[in-house]
């Protein structure tokens, strides 16, 4: 699982991937259309794809001249599955937290 997560925050990490996975929310697009609003190269946006390709975040498939790129939802679901986990653990820890801290208080109010 780590090595799947390392892959997953790593594709995520950068704004340019993080707003082709937004645009994907909404249905598949042309790789034209996705590279449109990004000023960069062609060639340097198709890297940030294989980044994602690589992650099991997209899929393309090429039909003619126009590859679509799709969006894996498996992935994200993973990480969504972890990060839940995590806000559970932490969610417990600083209920405890706080019930530590108003049993102080409650100890340190003087009596009368």
């Amino acid at each position: 699982m780590d090595n799947y997560l390392d892959s997953f925050f790593g594709a995520i990490s950068d704004p340019t991937r993080r707003a082709v996975i937004e645009r994907l929310v909404h249905g598949p697009a042309p790789v034209s259309e996705l590279h449109a609003p990004h000023d960069i190269a062609l060639p340097s946006f198709l890297k940030h794809l294989k980044v994602l390709e690589a992650a099991g975040l997209v899929r393309s498939i090429k039909v003619g001249r126009v590859r679509t790129v799709h969006l894996e939802a498996a992935p994200l679901a993973k990480a969504e599955h972890w990060l839940e986990r995590q806000r559970r653990i932490w969610e417990g820890r600083t209920d405890r937290l706080a019930a530590l801290a108003e049993a102080l208080e409650r100890q340190d109010k003087p009596k009368g």
